[in-house]
């Protein structure tokens, strides 16, 4: 392997998405068809909210081909690093490789650096990938993702949403995007209040999950029968932490056993 050599002051240094480009040039733009754009898998509804110790994230499994399941099990959370976290929705193929490069650019950035890109930077960095898609995105191949992590320095959650353009939004208490992203919204809106506990929060993320497949088809459920739940993680000072599938499961049979018997949410 050939190490790239560059004249100085013209060298990508700890940007990595730079140094792709200038190593192998900039990758050539797909041109789809409006007819072929119900072949591409797109995820759905991810939520994150803040707690007492940081943010709970979550993601419903279900990808869809127009109006079709296309995958049952597809994973929409994801660690950025130890102590942040993406989560995402839109074309699933483009939002999957938006993860691995993100991923790769704060460990690039690391090691050039020798100090982790603050939490506010990362979500900077995060912002000019999406902006980067935006071709496709006119096109109809979007990518949404939530951003949320723990500010060391501030000691405290945080959680950025984007739109299409790459613009960049702190949001105060909770977020949800996706199909089902409005449903999510307004249950969690409800159950919302400051200081919640882990298990709190993870409780209300679950049942904001389960009203957005309840009132939107793209939205994917609990699966019982095939043993399929959705995907949920933590972010604290301790780092990221996915949350098991098995306590996943029981959280969600507590709460359609409670719904199917008196009618009351957890």
């Amino acid at each position: 392997m050939i190490l790239p050599m560059f004249n100085p002051g013209q060298g990508p240094g700890s940007d990595f998405v730079e140094l792709l480009r200038s190593t192998s040039g900039a990758r050539a733009d797909i041109s789809p068809t409006q007819a072929g754009l119900e072949n591409i898998r797109h995820g759905t509804t991810i939520v994150a909210l803040k707690f007492s110790d940081g943010v709970v994230m979550a993601g419903d499994r279900r990808a869809t081909e127009g109006h079709s399941i296309a995958h049952r099990k597809m994973e929409k959370v994801f660690p950025a690093d130890r102590h942040s976290g993406i989560a995402i929705a839109g074309a699933a193929g483009f939002a999957m490789e938006m993860v691995r490069l993100f991923q790769t650019q704060l460990q690039h950035y690391e090691k050039v650096e020798g100090a982790p890109l603050s939490l506010e930077g990362k979500a900077n960095q995060l912002s000019l990938m999406i902006r980067s898609n935006l071709p496709m995105a006119f096109q109809g191949l979007a990518v949404v993702p939530l951003f949320a992590g723990y500010d060391l320095g501030r000691s405290q959650g945080r959680i950025f949403s984007y739109d299409v353009t790459g613009g960049r939004y702190e949001e105060t208490d909770f977020h949800a995007t996706g199909s089902g992203g409005r449903d999510a919204r307004t249950t969690i809106k409800l159950g919302y209040k400051k200081d919640l506990s882990k298990d709190q929060a993870i409780q209300l993320a679950i049942q904001g999950l389960y009203e957005a497949a309840d009132e939107d088809s793209a939205t994917g459920g609990p699966d019982l029968v095939r043993g399929i739940y959705p995907t949920v993680a933590t972010i604290t000072k301790e780092g990221f932490v996915s949350i098991q599938e098995e306590e996943v499961s029981q959280l969600f049979k507590a709460l359609i056993q409670t719904k199917s018997g008196d009618g009351q949410t957890i």
